[in-house]
């Protein structure tokens, strides 16, 4: 009865040892003898005891590694300690059991290496301006050097970059005193737009002021003009109605002559005025040479002087 008992113990430890469930996005290593057999996919699978062995166990799952800050020194020999988080995941079990010997220490060391030689190659402020830049080729970098292990490096990201106390407190004088600066030049750039803006306006106003004096002078000049005209043609209008009133009543033509001669005397006492004869020239001048013998008869003194001109 003991016998029994042990061997159904012996069974049952057997049986947990070399009856292996192997979960999803997981893959074991088996060996036989030592040397490598297969790799066994998500499932059930049996051993053969002693002959088959577990080698590892491999989680095929993306991982994150937060490595300790580092301490680097920049191109222009600054100390400072970078942070750095690491994602990547297994794309060859095999490869990463057999090919090196500790993963995950050797993905530091090379990470680490490679964020030095970066640095070594930026200033600070290049640093710290070029995260995203910084974080691709190192991730170009590791994800080469790690593809003979089975790895896939998906990114790099630095947390962050932590310069010394004196450093941060120069780069903070010197932010402040860039803002400064700008304040100060955004301040003339304004007060410049703002004399500018105001010497146009007062150009414009020059302008509309100018312009609106020169209309106002043409216009004044049109309507002076106008107004001579209307008198000139009012003034025309009535000498013509006034004679062929005189025609109409019948007088001589030595009246008619004389008339003519009293009307040439009170225009022409205005040497701006222009004299319009609405009659005919040669009887004006017939009648004109009557009315001079009768002024000699009369008076020894000289007629006065008249102007002529010609109707348009």
């Amino acid at each position: 009865m003991v016998w029994w008992v042990v061997g159904i113990v012996v069974v049952l430890i057997f049986a947990l040892r070399y009856i292996i469930i192997v979960r999803q996005s997981t893959a074991v290593i088996v060996e036989r003898l030592g040397k490598f057999s297969r790799e066994l996919k998500p499932g059930l699978h049996f051993l053969i005891p002693i002959l088959d062995s577990v080698r590892a166990v491999v989680d095929l799952r993306e991982q994150a590694w937060d490595y300790p800050p580092q301490a680097v020194i920049t191109k222009d020999n600054v100390p400072t300690s970078i942070d750095i988080v690491l994602y990547y995941y297994l794309t060859d079990p095999v490869k990463s059991v057999y090919e090196v010997r500790n993963l995950n220490e050797a993905i530091l060391k090379l990470t680490m290496t490679s964020i030095r030689n970066i640095s070594g190659s930026l200033n600070l402020d290049e640093l710290l301006v070029s995260r995203e830049n910084v974080n691709n080729e190192l991730t170009q970098i590791v994800d080469v050097a790690t593809d003979p292990w089975g790895v896939k490096v998906t990114r790099a990201e630095i947390k962050s970059v932590n310069p010394p106390a004196e450093i941060l407190e120069a780069m903070t004088r010197q932010m402040k005193a860039e803002r400064t600066k700008r304040a100060v030049i955004l301040e003339a750039e304004g007060q410049k737009e703002a004399e500018i803006n105001k010497a146009e306006g007062e150009k414009q106003a020059a302008i509309l002021r100018a312009e609106g004096d020169r209309q106002q002078r043409i216009l004044s000049a049109e309507g002076e003009g106008q107004a001579l005209i209307t008198v000139a043609n009012a003034r025309k209008e009535a000498t013509i109605a006034y004679f062929q009133g005189i025609h109409e009543g019948g007088a001589s033509q030595d009246v008619l002559a004389l008339k003519y001669m009293e009307t040439l005397e009170a225009i022409s006492a205005n040497p701006a005025n222009k004299v319009f004869l609405p009659y005919e020239s040669s009887a004006l001048l017939g009648s004109l040479g009557t009315i001079k013998e009768l002024f000699k008869d009369v008076s020894s003194e000289p007629a006065p002087l008249v102007s002529k001109a010609k109707g348009k």
